[in-house]
C-alpha cells in the first residue's frame, strides 16, 4: 500500500530554516528614508495664542509621546500621547523645541524653532535676468514648478526652483523660448546655486521633469534631469559644447546629443552624464509625427525598484511609442536597470497607453514599486504588468482609495472615445489593470478627474471629473453638483481632504454641495494655465498636513502657507511613507498632480502602522 511521504529530520530542519529566513528578510526588507529633524511650526493666531506643530517621524513607534518646551520650561503638566501638536496660551513669544519619550525614555531636544507672525514662510528670489530670442522677441521669467530635498543633511528641506521664460511652448507650439534655470535656495532665501539648461533645452511643460531626491541613500539629495550641449552646472561648468546651437527655424531642438545629468543636491556640480535613453532616432515618425511634437514628450518618476533604494525612471513618449529606463545612482555611478519599450514584441500593447504623467506604487503587495503609466503599468523588474488598452489622459491618481478592497486602485480620465469606449472615467484595479466602474465619456476628451475623500457620509474617497457627477467608491451616483477638479489637500483638522486651485483652499460643504473657502493666497499665484497646479504641495514641516507653495505676482518671492487649524489626529509625517515622498518628486512632471499615500487616508481609516522604513546614514 501507498505510504505517505516522510521526510527526515535534517531536512525538515532546513525546511523550516528557509521559511523563517525568507519570513525574516521580508519583515526587515526596509525603504531607505531622509532622517528629518522635527520641522516644529511655532505660528502666532492672535495676542493671547500660539499655534504649535511638529512632525511623527517614521522610525518612532506608534505609541510616542511628547514634551513641548518653551524657553526650557514644559507647557503642559503631562507628555502629547495623541497628537502632534497645541494652542499655547501665550502673549510671549518664545523659542519652542519638543523631546520625544520613547519606551519611558525622555529623547535628546529638537532643534528650536521661534514664532512666525503668520502663517507662512516667505522665501525671495533672484529673478534671472530676460533676454531676446534669435527672431527678435524678447522675454523675462517667472517662477513655475518646485520640489524639495535635504541637500546638506541637516534634516530641514531646500526648495529647488524652476524658471520658465514668458515665452515657453507647447510641444504643439512652434517659436523659439528662453533657457530654462533651476535654482537651490535655503528657507531662509540663500541663493546654493542656478544651473543653466541651456539653448538646446526648450521651454515648456513637457520638457524639463526635474527629479530631486536622495538616489543614493547618503543622506543628501541630488537632483537629475534630462541636459545638453551648452548645459551650465551650478559651478559655472558646460557640459558638453557651449557653442553648439540645434534649434531650427521654428524654435524646436531636433537633432544634437541628449543626455541625462545627475547633479549634487549642494553644490550644483555635475557628477554624471549619460546618453539620454531613448534617443529620438530617425526622424521621429516612430513617435506619432516629425515635427517635434511626440517625439519630446518626456516623463520622470523616483521608485523603489528593488524595495529598499530608489531608482530613477525616466521616459519618453506616450501617444504611440512609450518608453521608460530605470537608472540607479550608486557609488557616484549611473547604471541602467532596464528599460521597457512598447515597439518590443511583448510590449506593443502599451503603445499610446500612457499619461501626462506617471505615479508610482507597490501595487502587487511584493515591497517592490510599480510604474503606474497611465492606462500600462510596468512591474519593478521592467516587464509588463498590464495594458488595459483604454489609451492616453491627463489625470491619474492611485492609491487605496476603497478600504473594503485589497491594494490599491487608479482613478483617470482618458482622452479618445475610440480608446476608452465606455469609460471615458475609468476606476481600477491597480495591479491588474482591470476597471471596476466608470464613468461614459460623452465622445469627448475628457480633461479632469479628480479623486480625495470629501464627504464622510460615505466610505472611502469621492470621485468625480469633466464629465458626470461626484461618485462614491462604488460607483453609486452621490451628487450632481462637483467641485473644483485640479488639486487637492490635507488642511484642516478632520481626515477628509481639502481643495486646492488655483490660489484657493477651499473646503466642501457636502451638505449644502458648495465649497467654503479656508485660505486664498492674495497676491500670490499658481501656475501652468488652467491647470491652476501650485509650485509645490507636499507635507514640508509641522505635522502630517501639507504645506502649499505659491509665487508672488511679480516672482520676487515665493510664499510656503502652512496651516494653523488645530487636529486630534496624531499621523506619521506623509514623508516618511515612499509612495507619498516619491510622489512629491514627480509632482512637477509634466500635468502636475496631487500626492496620495500608500494607505488609506480618511474619515474611516484604521489605525495607521508604522511605516517599514529606515532614515539614510
Amino acid at each position: 500500500m501507498n505510504k505517505p511521504t516522510t521526510l527526515n529530520f535534517s531536512r525538515k530542519l532546513s525546511i523550516l530554516f528557509l521559511l523563517l529566513f525568507g519570513i525574516s528578510t521580508q519583515i526587515q526588507a526596509q525603504r531607505t528614508v531622509e532622517k528629518l529633524n522635527r520641522g516644529l511650526v511655532a505660528t502666532r493666531l492672535n495676542a493671547e495664542q500660539v499655534y504649535i506643530n511638529w512632525r511623527m517621524l517614521g522610525t518612532e513607534p506608534t505609541n510616542v509621546s511628547y514634551n513641548l518646551y518653551c524657553n526650557g520650561k514644559k507647557v503642559a503638566g503631562s507628555p502629547f500621547t495623541t497628537t502632534t501638536n497645541f494652542t499655547h496660551q501665550t502673549n510671549t513669544d518664545c523659542n519652542y523645541y519638543i523631546r520625544a519619550i520613547i519606551n519611558g525614555v525622555e529623547e535628546t531636544a529638537s532643534e528650536t524653532a521661534t514664532v512666525w507672525a503668520n502663517q507662512y514662510l516667505d522665501i525671495p528670489m533672484q529673478i534671472p535676468a530676460g533676454g531676446t530670442t534669435p527672431d527678435g522677441r524678447t522675454y523675462t521669467y517667472n517662477v513655475n514648478d518646485s520640489s524639495v530635498g535635504d541637500v546638506d543633511g541637516d534634516g530641514q528641506y531646500e526648495i529647488f526652483v524652476k524658471w520658465d521664460p514668458s515665452n515657453a511652448h507647447d510641444n504643439s507650439h512652434k517659436g523659439y523660448t528662453g533657457n530654462v534655470f533651476i535654482d537651490c535656495y535655503r528657507l531662509d532665501g540663500t541663493l546654493l546655486w542656478r544651473i543653466d539648461l541651456g539653448k538646446n533645452i526648450r521651454a515648456g511643460a513637457h520638457y524639463t521633469q526635474f527629479m530631486v531626491y536622495d538616489l543614493d541613500s547618503d543622506g543628501k539629495a541630488e537632483i537629475a534631469c534630462k541636459t545638453a550641449d551648452g548645459t551650465i552646472d551650478g559651478t559655472g561648468t558646460v557640459i558638453g559644447s557651449a557653442d553648439a546651437d540645434y534649434r531650427n527655424e521654428k524654435g524646436f531642438i531636433l537633432s544634437g546629443p541628449e543626455f541625462l545629468t545627475v547633479f549634487n543636491g549642494l553644490t550644483g556640480k555635475a557628477m554624471a552624464s549619460t546618453d539620454y535613453l531613448p534617443a529620438r532616432g530617425g526622424d521621429g515618425m516612430g513617435w506619432g509625427d516629425n515635427h517635434g511634437n511626440r517625439v519630446d514628450r518626456f516623463i520622470a518618476a523616483v521608485a523603489y525598484l528593488d524595495g529598499k533604494n530608489p531608482s530613477l525612471v525616466m521616459g519618453r513618449g506616450y501617444y504611440t511609442r512609450l518608453v521608460r529606463v530605470a537608472w540607479d545612482w550608486r557609488d557616484n555611478k549611473l547604471s541602467k536597470r532596464w528599460i521597457f519599450d512598447s515597439d518590443d514584441a511583448e510590449n506593443r500593447d502599451a503603445r499610446g497607453q500612457g499619461n501626462h504623467q506617471m505615479t508610482v506604487g507597490d501595487v502587487d503587495g511584493d515591497g517592490k514599486d510599480e510604474v503606474c503609466n497611465g492606462s500600462n503599468a510596468i512591474d519593478d523588474d521592467g516587464k509588463k504588468l498590464y495594458s488595459n488598452g483604454l489609451g492616453h489622459g491627463d489625470s491619474l491618481h492611485m492609491t487605496d482609495m476603497d478600504p473594503d478592497r485589497p491594494g490599491q486602485e487608479v482613478w483617470q480620465c482618458h482622452e479618445s472615445p475610440r480608446s476608452y469606449g465606455q469609460y471615458g472615467l475609468e476606476f481600477r484595479d491597480a495591479k491588474t489593470g482591470e476597471p471596476l466602474w466608470g464613468v461614459n465619456g460623452e465622445g469627448i476628451d475628457v480633461g479632469r478627474g479628480l479623486a480625495a475623500d470629501i464627504d464622510p457620509r460615505h466610505k472611502g474617497y469621492e470621485f468625480w471629473g469633466s464629465v458626470g457627477n461626484l461618485y462614491n467608491c462604488k460607483g453609486n451616483e452621490i451628487g450632481t453638483a462637483k467641485p473644483t477638479m485640479n488639486f487637492a489637500v490635507w488642511w484642516d483638522g478632520d481626515l477628509s481632504r481639502e481643495l486646492l486651485n488655483s490660489n484657493r483652499i477651499d473646503k466642501w460643504d457636502y451638505t449644502n454641495a458648495k465649497s467654503i473657502n479656508l485660505l486664498t493666497a492674495t497676491g500670490y499665484r499658481s501656475n501652468n494655465g488652467t491647470k491652476s497646479t501650485p509650485c509645490l504641495s507636499a507635507d514640508l514641516f509641522g505635522d502630517w498636513r501639507e504645506e502649499v507653495i505659491f509665487r508672488k505676482e511679480d516672482n520676487s518671492a515665493i510664499r510656503i502657507y502652512t496651516t494653523n487649524i488645530p487636529t486630534n489626529h496624531k499621523l506619521y509625517t506623509l514623508m516618511h511613507d515612499t509612495q507619498y515622498r516619491v510622489a512629491i518628486a514627480w509632482q512637477n512632471s509634466a500635468y502636475n498632480q496631487p500626492p496620495h499615500p500608500g494607505f488609506y487616508l480618511g474619515t474611516d481609516m484604521v489605525p495607521q502602522t508604522k511605516p517599514n522604513v529606515v532614515t539614510a546614514k
